[in-house]
């Protein structure tokens, strides 16, 4: 009888420890690859990726279009904050892009309104303007970025950044000769920018990365004429490594 009783004994023991196995394995969270984007963004990681870019001016500049290239590094800098929706973390980041493109309508003439030097209206007149294909090159050396809590392979941002362009002739192209002097603009733009994107995770600590880009091209006044570009809208597609 006794015997019987430790044989029950041990019977219940061993399925009251393989019970517990088996809600402990149940309880285990998932493992990182599972959930990339989460395994990587909570380590504050740095980004290098490369990518391309284009779009379309908009508004007075809608024939003008925009192709670029180049790479980024980024570093995640804090710890997620704020409640809700807008919970995420800082990134800082910089872009070099040694290929850059605009390409606008050819030389042509248009009219146009001429004002005196005191601003007075004196009338239209039909003036020759530049156009054509300008190249040189961008670095945004100040992205602001805060990284939304990420999901699972999904990690989407939101930033605000600065930059400049470099171009080999003076851009955006405008009148050649107005009043007998030649039209200046500059070839040195700056680029002010908002953006939004995301990065899936492929692997473990690699993404593709997508984003949308509304872009102001200003030369601030360093030319005698500012015309600018004031929006354009351009795409990003891009391949990033973290570390």
């Amino acid at each position: 009888m006794r015997m019987r009783c430790f044989s029950i004994l041990y019977a219940a023991i061993f399925a009251a420890a393989c019970g517990s196995t088996q809600i402990s394995q149940a309880q285990t969270p998932a493992p990182a690859n599972d959930s990339p984007a989460k395994a990587v963004m909570a380590t504050d990681p740095w980004e290098f990726g490369a990518f391309f870019q284009g779009g379309l001016g908009q508004g007075d500049r809608d024939d003008f279009t925009f192709t670029s290239a180049g790479v980024r590094l980024g570093k995640v800098i804090t710890d997620e904050h704020l409640p809700g929706l807008l919970r995420g973390q800082f990134e800082y980041a910089g872009e070099i892009m040694p290929y850059w493109q605009s390409f606008t309508p050819g030389p042509h003439s248009a009219s146009t309104k001429i004002y005196s030097q005191s601003g007075q209206y004196l009338g239209s007149q039909v003036l020759p303007y530049g156009g054509g294909t300008f190249t040189g090159a961008s670095i945004t050396p100040i992205i602001l970025r805060w990284d939304l809590k990420p999901r699972k392979r999904l990690a989407p941002w939101l930033q605000g950044a600065g930059g400049l362009v470099y171009t080999t002739h003076k851009y955006p192209p405008d009148i050649l000769v107005q009043h007998g002097t030649p039209g200046a603009t500059s070839v040195f733009n700056f680029t002010p920018q908002f953006g939004v994107g995301f990065h899936y995770f492929v692997k473990p600590r690699q993404s593709i990365d997508f984003a949308a880009n509304a872009i102001h091209i200003s030369s601030a006044s360093l030319g005698d004429r500012n015309p600018g570009i004031n929006a354009s809208v351009q795409f990003q597609i891009g391949y990033s490594w973290w570390k």
